[in-house]
């Protein structure tokens, strides 16, 4: 697409779902606690499947036009935009807020511009693959898959949760892609955890300004319910992935007994496919049991490379960073893809400091990926929940992917977990057609 050479107007909503520009000011882009201006190279259509979300209680931040000065947008509330999955922003929403305004609730909010009749982001499009693209979910399609899985499979308790609450309650991406029987099939197993994330997507205490995005997990899966219908999806599946470790649910490692025993089970069944988890690796002994039987893909969850700023957000129960760091390296001493799942915060992911502490995490644990995601929470309510005042000086988003990745040529940057045919032949390549 070719670049914009002017920036796109600030939008603004009037609190009743109606969203308007305002040609007086240019949309300005928040980094940390500031607002900057951003660069005409940064932005690109808002892709399908993206969505416009009004701000209650903030006033958008935008430049003059005329004079150049930032200004607020005094005509209505900030608008802010969500991203699909396979993008990364690279600037959040900016706006000041007032004293009144609630907390936003789990999603990101990245700047977004109208300019000539089209909607803009500043983001970049960091991975090929398709397999949540808005465009590739049929409803009918998925509602006789769903309508299939439940009669194949009418006693199972994991089948029923990931049909009726993941796929058709929260329109999960990849519950949706496991009733159109393709690609990554979720697998979540454990209704506790042994963190108390912040932003926690599956549950917030009751005293909290914010809510759950969803309900977590209730009961305990089986061995024999995760066999019964991973072992048909890794034999027939298109790329077949299989991912224990999901948004509605605590951390799976503290299930690791009952995954070791499906691991073994499923690879007496077949051997197609790629074995992952996605988790917060609090137990590197678990990670080495896994390995062990066959566990050959593992993403670990982090908001920093930091271990202050860690440990603020994630608040781990009986477990410390460092652990996190160890199972990184004990699964790539068994030959496992790894990944951190990493929550990009523009201003917070690109300081100097973090830059620092990511090249040394990199290098300690020989790291195959970062997936470069969104980070879900209220900018706000973020910074002041982990004391951090000052983020420090900072290089923007799009410099320290480049950096990283002219440090690291073999590092792989993207958003999904990727295939065993991936990991294993040509990783650049398109293929979930």
């Amino acid at each position: 697409m070719q670049a914009l050479t002017t920036s796109p107007f600030l939008m603004y909503s009037d609190g009743n779902g109606n969203i308007f520009e305002d040609t007086s000011l240019y949309i300005a882009g928040r980094s940390g606690w500031d607002a900057y201006p951003i660069p005409v190279e940064d932005w690109i259509q808002l892709p399908e499947g993206g969505q416009l979300y009004e701000l209650p209680g903030r006033r958008g931040i935008g430049i003059d036009v005329e004079t150049g000065d930032m200004r607020l947008c005094e005509k209505g509330w900030a608008v802010a935009a969500f991203i699909p999955p396979a993008h990364t922003g690279l600037f959040m929403a900016a706006y000041e807020t007032m004293p009144d305004a609630p907390t936003l609730p789990l999603f990101c909010y990245t700047a977004a511009g109208w300019l000539d009749n089209k909607l803009y982001v500043p983001a970049v499009r960091i991975e090929k693959d398709i397999r949540q693209e808005a465009t590739g979910y049929d409803d009918n399609q998925i509602k006789s898959g769903h309508n299939n899985l439940l009669a194949a499979y009418p006693h199972n308790r994991l089948v029923k949760h990931l049909m009726e609450n993941c796929c058709m309650t929260y329109t999960c991406p990849a519950a949706r892609n496991l009733a159109l029987g393709r690609w990554e099939c979720p697998v979540p197993i454990s209704p506790a955890c042994n963190a108390n994330c912040i932003g926690c997507i599956s549950f917030q205490p009751e005293d909290e300004t914010i809510f759950s995005t969803q309900d977590r997990l209730t009961f305990k899966p089986t061995a024999e319910e995760i066999v019964e219908f991973t072992v048909p999806h890794l034999q027939s599946a298109p790329f077949p992935i299989i991912s224990y470790g999901q948004g509605c649910e605590g951390e799976p490692l503290l299930m690791w007994e009952t995954i070791k025993e499906s691991i073994i089970e499923i690879r007496k069944h077949t051997s197609n496919g790629s074995i992952n988890i996605n988790t917060n690796g609090s137990k590197p002994d678990a990670v080495k049991a896994l390995c062990e039987v066959g566990l050959n893909s593992m993403r670990v969850s982090t908001n920093s490379a930091r271990k202050d700023i860690y440990t603020a957000y994630y608040k781990p129960n009986n477990y410390v960073f460092e652990d996190l760091i160890e199972s990184l390296k004990v699964a790539r001493s068994y030959g496992a893809w790894t990944s951190i799942n990493y929550f990009v915060f523009p201003g917070m992911t690109d300081s100097i400091e973090e830059y620092e502490a990511l090249r040394s995490l990199i290098r300690e644990t020989d790291l195959c990926m970062i997936q470069w995601r969104n980070f879900n929470i209220d900018p706000d309510w973020y910074l002041e929940k982990i004391d951090v005042q000052d983020t420090g000086e900072s290089m923007g988003v799009k410099q320290l992917m480049e950096l990283i990745q002219e440090e690291f040529p073999h590092l792989k940057y993207g958003y999904f977990n990727p295939s065993i045919e991936r990991i294993k032949g040509d990783y650049q390549q398109d293929f979930a057609h």
